[in-house]
Order: structure tokens, then sequence, then C-alpha cells
């Protein structure tokens, strides 16, 4: 990385690009043609004091994002850095009237003030709100989600009234960040139509606040959660404080842009790139062909449509949300590469094949693609799962079902407890994932989107496995960007858009996105994972029915 910062150095525009992930603060120094030239990345920390309770730090966020900028500016000629966007994760940050951190816990700890996107204690409240079938519901696939704002803001208000009295702000993460980098308190256009229910054209909807039981809003007249909105890539104020500069090691009045939530800026991030010679059916189709799929943690499935699209169990449509202009949809997986850690780490022989990977000097998944190619025999890889099937709903359905309360389920479990068992079961739930991508593919499509090729991005797609069984199972080929780390470009592109270096987002997207790898799907293996996706589609089926009966006790 330092030959390339070398590089750097000499001539130039850079753009910074801050994201603040589930578990880690990640920055990046990327130049005018989307190249990365300096990453850094810092943890940070994540409390679950109780079950659906996951708890972060604002000021251990900030903190890591200025050492992690610090460290990729450094040696760089601050006159070559023309701007920095931010994105992050979609978790409620809660601050008081002086702007300091308030508790969004019962033990009144303030320093944690962050209730992470993941968080699922506001259960009970999110039913409530999808109780009254508000006509804001319907840009949310017709159901709230317990991982948006307004549930969580009632959990708040009825268990924490202390809190809910002192609050003085509530931001999305992304919008903190800016307003840390400005001191304005603007907010995304991103952020409030997304998770919060603001819309475009209308604003605020004084009546869906009032409904749900949360007048206090509509009295303050919105001031708590923002009446300044601005469109992703726009420059917030007057760009850097003093105070900011200092601890981002960046010039003061350098160009903020409006922020983007870390998905989106993934979807930015690869896919408005050029795609010309590489032989793709999206080659000479518009990028309303293309969905980008961002997959972490939890996974994020980005159509974009010139017209509204209503799809049931999928979020939007929202208008400019993330590419100026055009209508996003966003499907989503809760846990995706949260729940592979989860199967692989909790097997009794994870141990076994902790010793065998650092043996061989590789991941540990890494060598479970390599222990897959070994048992296969004379069978496709994916074959191996041929009585063996996982339902991935670990922490609930978000698309296209929108059911909190569905389980994970798997069928076919023998009484071997070896590397071999658990090599299968890993197989089985990235199929599942790549199964579960293609239902919400299946629910887009049939409200109307015209979809040919996927494009991924984010941690899971460095994973050949991961990879080609999403092309096969969808059918579809997968576009891999050329950075690895896209939704730092995706964050850096905005940057180069508050800068002014670039006329709009679509020509920063096709000028900083770039391509790599192409992995297109075996077409020879459709029979199969067809019969795969039926028993996919039964084991909820059966899940349902189950719970039916049960629930008639």
């Amino acid at each position: 990385m330092h030959s390339r910062k070398e590089a750097a150095a000499a001539a130039g525009r850079y753009y910074v690009g801050v994201d603040v992930g589930s578990a880690s603060v990640r920055a990046a120094l990327v130049d005018d043609s989307g190249t990365v030239v300096a990453h850094a990345e810092l943890p940070i920390r994540v409390w679950e004091p109780q079950q659906d309770h996951y708890e972060q730090s604002s000021a251990d966020i900030w903190a890591a994002c200025c050492s992690a900028t610090k460290e990729v500016v450094s040696g760089i000629d601050p006159g070559l850095i023309r701007g920095i966007g931010f994105d992050a994760t979609c978790s409620l940050v809660v601050l008081d009237k002086q702007s300091q951190p308030l508790a969004v816990n019962c033990e009144g700890e303030n320093h944690r003030n962050v209730m992470m996107w993941m968080d699922h204690r506001a259960g009970r409240q999110v039913e409530h709100i999808n109780a009254t079938q508000h006509r804001v519901l319907s840009s949310v696939g017709g159901a709230m989600s317990v991982e948006m704002q307004p549930p969580k803001l009632l959990w708040i208000k009825e268990n924490l009234p202390e809190s809910w009295e002192k609050a003085g702000c509530f931001f999305d993460l992304p919008d903190f960040l800016s307003w840390k980098a400005t001191g304005v308190t603007a907010r995304s256009l991103c952020t409030v139509v997304c998770k919060w229910t603001y819309t475009s054209d209308r604003g605020w909807d004084d009546t869906f606040w009032e409904m749900i039981g949360l007048e206090d809003l509509v009295k303050d007249k919105y001031e708590k959660i923002g009446t300044h909105v601005l469109c992703p890539g726009e420059p917030v104020g007057k760009g850097l404080t003093p105070e900011a500069a200092r601890e981002l090691g960046l010039p003061e009045g350098l160009a903020v842009a409006a922020s983007l939530i870390d998905a989106h800026a993934g979807g930015l991030g690869v896919i408005g790139a050029d795609v010309k010679g590489h032989n793709l059916p999206c080659e000479n189709q518009p990028i309303t062909a293309r969905v980008a799929l961002i997959c972490g943690t939890s996974s994020c499935h980005m159509g974009v449509s010139e017209k509204p699209i209503f799809v049931p169990g999928v979020w939007g449509p929202y208008f400019s949300a993330m590419v100026p202009g055009l209508w996003l949809n966003e499907g989503g997986q809760s846990a995706t590469g949260k729940l592979i850690d989860h199967v692989v780490r909790g097997h009794v022989a994870f141990p076994e094949l902790q010793s065998k990977a650092a043996a061989s000097a590789h991941s540990i998944y890494t060598y479970l693609n390599s222990h897959l190619e070994l048992i296969k025999k004379s069978l496709p890889v994916g074959f191996l799962t041929v009585d063996l099937h996982v339902w991935p709903d670990f922490h609930g359905n978000r698309s296209p079902l929108t059911d909190l309360t569905l389980k994970g389920m798997v069928v076919g479990l023998t009484l071997s407890r070896g590397l071999d068992e658990l090599a299968l079961i890993y197989l089985a739930t990235i199929q599942a994932i790549a199964l579960g991508t293609r239902h919400i593919l299946e629910s887009m499509e049939a409200a109307g989107h015209a979809i040919s090729t996927l494009f991924l991005c984010g941690g899971l797609s460095k994973n050949p496995l991961f990879v080609q069984m999403h092309a096969d199972i969808t059918g579809k080929p997968v576009v891999l960007s050329k950075e690895v780390e896209s939704v730092l470009v995706g964050a850096a592109i905005l940057g180069a858009c508050a800068s002014g270096d670039f006329a709009s987002i679509q020509e920063a997207m096709a000028k900083m996105g770039k391509i790599g790898r192409v992995v297109q799907p075996n077409h020879e293996h459709r029979r199969f994972y067809d019969k795969k996706y039926e028993v996919f589609l039964k084991l909820v089926e059966h899940q349902r029915e189950y719970r039916s009966i049960m629930n008639s006790l």
C-alpha cells in the first residue's frame, strides 16, 4: 500500500471515504479514478446486555473514525484532498439537550447511546406500528421493520422515560458523523427516507407520528429528528469545523458530503460502473437492469427504477435515496455473514477446523472451501447438499416475508460430528443465503423490475464459493468490483461530489466505479438448484404450519 500512497502523493485529486460497519470503522484515501491508495481499519465495541439488545458508543465510533482517517492521509499533501464522505449502519444515536451521549439502556450507561440496526428489542412496538396500516407503510413494502427508527424511538419513550425527556437529538448514525464533522444538524435524504418515513415530496407526515404515539416529535416541529434535509453527496455547511479538522488530520473547511447508509454506499460504488467490453447482458441495458448486492454481516439488495415500483416485502420505492432521480427498492437479509460465522463457530468440529486452517496458513473459510473440493468426488461441489437444507432466518426475515418471528431451520442432520459435516453445513448455509437472494429477486421481478445482472461487494464477495453459489442459484452473472472496498469507494464518491469536482453522482459513479472479475452461472446445474429452491420454500411453509398448530393450544 505504501507504493500506491507514494504514487498518489505525486499528483492528482483525492477523496476520503469513511465507512462505519457493525464491528469496525474503515477509512480509505481514493483517487479520482476510484483507486484505493491507502486503507485503515479499527475495531469498535458492541455491547449485548441481553437478547436482541445491541448497543454501541458514538464517542467510540467517532474516535475510531478520526484515528483511521489520520492514518490514511498521513504523508499526503492536504491540498490534494478535495472532500470527505461518510457512510454507516442505520443505527440510532441519542444525544441530550447539551449534545452529550444519552443512555439507550436500562442500566443508565450514557456512553452506550447507540441502538444498533440489528437491535430487535422493539418487536412489540413494530407490531403496534404495522397494525395502524398507515399510508407511509406502503413505502416500506407494506410492513415496517424492527430495524427502522420509529419502533426504536417508541421503545425508548415507553421503556426509558427519563432518556426520552432528556433527549435533544435523535440521529441516524451516518447523519451523526456529518454533524460531528461540520456542526450542522442536516439529515441525508437517504437516512430519513429509508429509515424514518420522510418523503422527498411531502416531508414528515404528522398523522403517522400522532397515530403511533410519538406526537411529541410533531409538537417539537421535528427539531429532534431533522428539519433540514440534503441529497446524498450535497455539501454540508461550510465543511470541516476547526475541531473536526484537527481530530481527522484534514484541512479546515474541507468539503463534507451529506451521508449514506453503508449498504447504499456499497451500491453507489458498484452499480454505476462502466461495463463496456465485458459481454454482460446489462451492457446495452439501463442501470435499472442491475441489482447491487452488498453482503457483510447482513445483506442488502439494491435495485433502481425510473418509475416507482411497489414490491411487497421489499423496502421502497424511495426517490433519490441512492442515485439522484431514480427510485430505490431495497431488499435484505438480517443475518448473512453473521449467520455463517454462527453456524461454523458453533459446530463441535470448529476447534479442529481452526487448528488445521492455522497450520495451512489459510483462513477458516478458504480451508473449508478447499475441504469441500476434496470431499466432492465426481460431483459438483453444490450437489453435496442434496439431503441437507437450511432456512436462513435465524434473526427473522427482512425480505420478502417481513416476518421478525421466523426462525432458522436445518433439515438433514445426522449423528456425524466431524470436519466433513461442518463443511457441508457451511455449504448449505451459503446456499440458503443465495436461495434467499433468489426469493427477493423473484419478488422484485414479479412487481415490475427487469433484472439481468448482480453486482456484488462487501466482505462476503471475497469468498469465491459464496459468489459462485449466488450466480448458480439465481441464474444471473455476478460482477465483482475491481476495488474490493467498494463501500469505501462509494463513500469517497460522496466526497468527490461535495467537492464540486464532478457534475453529478452519476458522473462520479461512472468514473470511479470499476469492475473486476465476472462470474457466470453454471446453467447445467439449474435443475438441481430449482429443486433446492422448491425445498427452500417448503421449509417456511412447514414452519408456519407447525407454529399454527402450536398456537392453537
